[in-house]
């Protein structure tokens, strides 16, 4: 494949739209009864793979492919080195602010947990929305709006505080998470840059530091977020320079078999250290990473197949917005269950359990992706 920075990877694109609208569903289905185990998250101490739990590592592994692909990007339209850091630092910033939000939602004395959701989502359009340019008095406009969601964002740190709920880091939410993991792997590009051989190594060091502090031998205090998480935006970022070198519309035998040899690979070693640890996504455990990418790196090359040589990207047409306004998807369900429980609204008994109560939380995946869409066309997006 043409190592082309500028030219859009289906595969990607499908994968990420994908993932974010199983996280949608997955986030949507607690609180059903009579649904199937093996769809929820495992408790802490459960030994098992809940398909809840690939959801979020997919993310990350999709997000570590992004990661490669937007940098080039922004090397080839002329970025210098210092635009590019500048731009990881913000998106950083960003991400951690998010979900420190996210995670800091409890109400306190007069300020309920669905008002704060709905202030906290209206700071984060009015500060990291996407603005047309515009000069004269349009401009002042939106610099004014985008002071009046600093001013509110800030009213929620401070009105909890006063009432004695004050902001903590806690386990720093599902953004914040992802932004330092994205932070993470950012960083290691910016020095490995399109070495597939660097990139490699720097993979197989966070595997072993993964190993190693899930062994209680090393502790990396000093890097925000879990090794394993970081492990998975690596892997990411490896899969991304291995289809840039060997990756062909007309010869994808290859490649797919490289991602095949590294789902083996991962899987030997998923049996491997499973006697060692449980497979836990809550505690981050090495099994589970090498149980995930296991899948991962071979249904990548499904969709690469699937998408880029055979054509076939239309097929996902339909929650392509969750590939293209992520985080605008992500951050919609916070408005309606807000809503939702303000207004006292509920579902009718039946879908509260079962195969009803799960279409139900299809369905409201797809209303989400399409209110994405909808959004997107009235120009009002999430951007970091």
């Amino acid at each position: 494949m043409k190592n082309n920075s500028s030219q859009r990877v289906a595969a990607v694109d499908v994968f990420r739209a994908l993932t974010m609208f199983l996280m949608l569903f997955v986030n949507d289905i607690p609180g059903l009864k009579n649904i199937p185990h093996w769809l929820q998250h495992a408790a802490a101490t459960e030994d098992m793979l809940g398909f809840s739990d690939t959801i979020f590592p997919a993310f990350l592994f999709c997000m570590g492919m992004s990661v490669a692909l937007a940098i080039q990007n922004r090397y080839s339209k002329g970025d210098s080195l210092k635009q590019v850091i500048a731009h990881v630092f913000w998106r950083t910033v960003a991400l951690v602010a998010m979900g420190l939000f996210t995670v800091n939602s409890s109400g306190v004395a007069g300020l309920s947990h669905q008002w704060f959701s709905l202030i906290m989502v209206a700071g984060f359009f009015l500060v990291w929305g996407v603005y047309p340019k515009a000069e004269g008095g349009r401009k002042y406009l939106f610099i004014a709006m985008k002071v009046l969601g600093i001013a509110l964002l800030a009213f929620l740190v401070i009105y909890k505080g006063m009432n004695g709920d004050p902001f903590r880091q806690q386990w720093w939410g599902i953004l914040g998470l992802i932004g330092w993991t994205y932070a993470i792997c950012a960083v290691v590009y910016l020095f490995t840059r399109e070495s597939l051989l660097w990139n490699s190594v720097a993979c197989a060091l966070f595997i072993a530091l993964s190993v190693l502090n899930h062994s209680e031998v090393l502790s990396t205090p000093f890097i925000p977020g879990d090794m394993t998480l970081h492990a998975f935006g690596m892997s990411g970022v490896v899969t991304t320079l291995l289809m840039q070198k060997y990756a062909s519309k007309k010869h994808p035998a290859k490649f797919m078999g490289i991602l095949l040899a590294l789902g083996i690979v991962m899987l030997a070693a998923a049996f491997a250290s499973h006697p060692v640890w449980i497979i836990s996504k809550i505690q981050a455990t090495p099994t589970w990473f090498f149980f995930c990418t296991a899948a991962f790196f071979p249904l990548f090359g499904m969709f690469y197949w699937l998408t880029d040589v055979k054509g076939k990207a239309g097929w996902f047409d339909i929650i392509k917005p969750a590939g293209t306004a992520t985080l605008t998807c992500y951050i919609i369900p916070y408005v309606w269950y807000a809503v939702q429980q303000l207004a006292g609204l509920h579902y009718p008994t039946l879908l509260g359990s079962g195969m009803p109560g799960l279409l139900k939380s299809l369905l409201f995946s797809l209303a989400v992706v399409w209110i994405t869409a909808l959004l997107v066309k009235m120009k009002i997006k999430l951007k970091v």
